[in-house]
């Protein structure tokens, strides 16, 4: 048991940075708190942080011990709530944030087997194409593209990474000629997502060579559903995640463009407050989420070439 006090109080103190944080999250005095990270380095023979009168910080060692702890304690958590929320009947109203995107696509369509599945639950979605504030909003589960979150005191659980893909139209195309380089880009219509990271700049990769192209929008948009539209009636050429795009393109409705090339990919996730245990409504759809994720093979779908055009 100390070995895993020692795990924990270590994980908090990186978190945290503080050791007197640390200990008071876990109910241990300074001094035990202490004592507890004394002994943890002892037994790994290791410095793990440094201390000084002004601050605390991690080793070379201690992050590379940290990031790795860290994921024990998070399949640990996982599979004693998973037990507990199996033993239980969930219900309550559970509250979903995500973007109005990923809502029509990968949420909505689940949501008639998730709610036969747990009757009791009723579900809340708030979609919103910015990230909105976890615990302020009193937010369940968010599911967004970005690796890590602000607040410490939010978990993570990877779904799936994806990549970013220039789409048109066959009748965009018949129109306006296939863009065979980057710098045919700068000749076309293009739709940009103004949420996006840099809007009007495309940061492309090939064979360890990187090419930015500025880019101007015949039309400009906060919601990727508006710009998709757009582009399946011949508008300008489409940037999205491939989880937006990718029923279209296997139907024929878009064509990729310039697939040899990458843009930076996303990663998306399950983003939930950090509890102790969480219920059993969360829990059911955390791993609900999961399992579908893992039965559609969409980290395959959604990272792969379509050819290029």
């Amino acid at each position: 048991m100390d070995r895993w006090t020692e795990i924990e109080l270590f994980v908090q103190v990186a978190e945290t940075g503080s050791l007197s944080r640390a200990a008071e999250a876990l109910d241990l005095s300074n001094a035990a708190a202490s004592r507890h990270l004394s002994a943890l380095e002892a037994r790994l023979g290791a410095r793990l942080v440094e201390r000084n009168t002004r601050r605390l910080y991690l080793t070379e060692t201690g992050q590379e011990f940290f990031s790795r702890a860290k994921g024990i304690l998070v399949d640990l958590k996982d599979a004693e709530s998973a037990v507990n929320a199996t033993s239980l009947n969930p219900t309550g109203v559970l509250r979903i944030t995500t973007s109005l995107s990923f809502s029509l696509h990968h949420v909505a369509p689940l949501l008639r087997e998730y709610t036969q599945r747990y009757p009791n639950v009723t579900v809340h979605i708030e979609a919103a194409n910015r990230y909105l504030d976890i615990i302020d909003n009193n937010i369940d589960v968010a599911i967004r593209t970005r690796e890590f979150e602000p607040d410490s005191n939010i978990t993570i659980r990877r779904l799936a990474e994806t990549r970013r893909i220039l789409t048109a139209s066959p009748r965009y195309l018949a129109q306006y000629g296939i863009a065979k380089t980057l710098a045919d880009l700068q000749q076309h219509q293009m739709l940009i997502y103004t949420h996006a990271n840099n809007p009007n700049e495309l940061r492309f990769s090939k064979d360890g060579s990187v090419t930015t192209v500025n880019v101007k929008g015949v039309l400009d948009a906060n919601d990727g559903q508006i710009l998709r539209v757009a582009a399946l009636d011949g508008l300008g050429i489409l940037v999205q995640p491939s989880y937006i795009v990718y029923d279209d393109i296997v139907a024929g409705r878009l064509v990729p463009v310039l697939d040899d090339w990458d843009l930076p990919r996303l990663q998306v996730n399950l983003a939930y407050p950090s509890r102790k245990h969480l219920s059993a409504k969360v829990r059911t759809f955390i791993d609900f989420m999961a399992e579908h994720f893992v039965k559609m093979d969409y980290e395959r779908k959604w990272t792969g070439r379509f050819g290029v055009y």
